[in-house]
């Protein structure tokens, strides 16, 4: 099992750039990017509360888990 991160689709869906992302809710772009990847072990939910914020999504639509 493994979690998805699915943050390229809600960025696409929305027209918006990681960099953008990344200035509005206050963390690097290479943070953004590691998120992106999947290649972070955690994420705070302050941040992802932020990113949902940003992106009118809920953490549900960025995050998956598969079998």
């Amino acid at each position: 099992m493994a979690i998805i991160v699915r943050l390229d689709m809600m960025l696409a869906l929305r027209k918006m750039k990681a960099k953008d992302l990344a200035e509005q809710i206050g963390i690097t772009e290479q943070n953004v990017s590691l998120l992106r990847q999947g290649k972070v072990k955690g994420v705070r939910f302050e941040t992802l509360d932020r990113i949902c914020a940003v992106l009118d999504c809920k953490p549900g639509d960025i995050l998956d888990r598969e079998e």
